[in-house]
């Protein structure tokens, strides 16, 4: 039960660690990829929704 969360869990923090750099699209295009399986992993089929909440956060990331 544990290990079906410690890999996307991995997978999210090597996605975000690329907000750091890169430009507003590039930070949108990795927060949509991961948000879209979050939205699949958590509740399923909410991959379009999770990925807009990605993209909108992760094009904001260096706003805050």
């Amino acid at each position: 039960m544990h290990r079906k969360f410690i890999v996307p869990a991995l997978v999210l923090v090597a996605g975000l660690s690329a907000c750091n750099t890169g430009s507003d699209l590039e930070r949108a295009a990795v927060g949509g990829v991961v948000g879209c399986a979050v939205g699949e992993i958590i509740d399923d089929g909410k991959c379009v929704t999770g990925a807009a909440v990605g993209a909108a956060g992760g094009a904001l990331a260096n706003d805050f």
